[in-house]
């Protein structure tokens, strides 16, 4: 991962593999682990998380749960797919003290996934030549 003084900050993206479909369906948990991410990381919620259940799907399963929060910092975002056991989290922050990481940590040591797949990207940043 490059150093966040190359940019503007860091854009964490996970993706969380075979994660119970009961947890992806519990909007209420999910909106305390968007609480609870942006405080142990050290981020500054700025608002009240706002966390989106859909109902039934087509099958007659339960439908996943949208929600973000917005950060002084900037924002973690979440997407939830019960039916694949799948959980989309994004991690934006910026400023040379913030830990996307640990917010992402709330995350895995509550959901439990099987797999998790992390992508990190220095945003802001800019090259000579460019």
């Amino acid at each position: 991962m490059a150093r966040l003084n190359e940019g503007i900050g860091a854009h964490l993206l996970a993706d969380l593999f075979g994660v119970a479909a009961e947890k992806l369906c519990d909007a209420k948990e999910l909106e305390a682990l968007l609480k609870e991410s942006a405080a142990r990381s050290g981020l500054r919620a700025i608002a009240e998380p706002v966390v989106i259940p859909f109902g039934a799907n087509a099958s007659g399963g339960h439908a996943g749960v949208t929600g973000f929060i917005v950060l002084a910092e900037s924002h973690i975002a979440l997407h939830s797919y019960p039916e694949l056991g799948y959980l989309a989290v994004d991690v934006f922050t910026c400023g040379p003290n913030v830990q996307p990481q640990a917010a992402l940590d709330v995350f895995v040591k509550a959901l439990r996934p099987e797999r998790t797949v992390v992508n990190c990207y220095v945003r802001g940043a800019t090259s000579k030549g460019s």
